[in-house]
């Protein structure tokens, strides 16, 4: 993400699941200017306080507890070293309504690489059981009316962006509310910048 620290919407839930530790985990797919910019400003459109604080990003771990974090950072850097670089293609909008506030652009290509990413992430020290299964994608109206929830289903039902991913963002959410950068983890390479091995 562009920003170190972001506030979080859900402060009291991140803290009540991590515990006396006060600290809980979030990784995130970054979204690439100018396209960044551009979500930004549909976000805004639609009503939502949050697009001008909240990067664009893709979710891949949410608000899970961080018990031991050298343990935590060890596990999502092998992570990123077996992972390859991928394509992600949006292309219009779906919605979690009523169930959640939410409308969304979808995956189209991607989909499948997040899902194994996300499944490879949450492991280890931090897996967890989750109330949902998960879904990727990229949130473009959260907690507005239903007017402004039902204007981007509409305006952005023909939507269409591509980007390369090639790096995720380790988030820890502080005792203050704000999400703290921790790390941006680059794909297929060693903690020192350098190209994993093959193999």
């Amino acid at each position: 993400m562009c920003a170190s620290t972001i506030p979080s919407r859900g402060a009291a839930d991140a803290a009540s699941l991590a515990g006396a530790t006060g600290s809980s985990v979030g990784i995130t797919i970054p979204i690439p200017k100018p396209l960044a910019g551009t979500l930004e400003l549909w976000r805004a459109s639609f009503g939502d306080p949050m697009a001008a604080i909240v990067p664009p990003h893709i979710t891949l771990i949410t608000t899970t507890p961080a018990t031991d974090w050298d343990e935590t950072i060890d596990h999502v850097r092998a992570v990123a070293r077996d992972q390859a670089p991928f394509t992600v293609r949006l292309h219009g909008t779906g919605s979690f309504r009523p169930v959640s506030p939410v409308v969304f652009l979808r995956l189209v290509e991607g989909f499948d690489e997040c899902v194994d990413l996300h499944g490879r992430l949450q492991a280890g020290p931090l897996e967890r059981e989750l109330a949902f299964p998960f879904h990727p994608h990229l949130t473009v109206a959260h907690d507005v009316s239903d007017a402004g929830m039902d204007a981007a289903v509409r305006e952005l039902r023909t939507f269409e962006a591509r980007f390369e991913v090639r790096s995720m963002g380790l988030y820890e959410h502080v005792p203050s509310g704000l999400w703290k950068l921790r790390e941006e983890l680059h794909f297929g390479q060693g903690t020192d910048g350098s190209e994993a091995a093959a193999g």
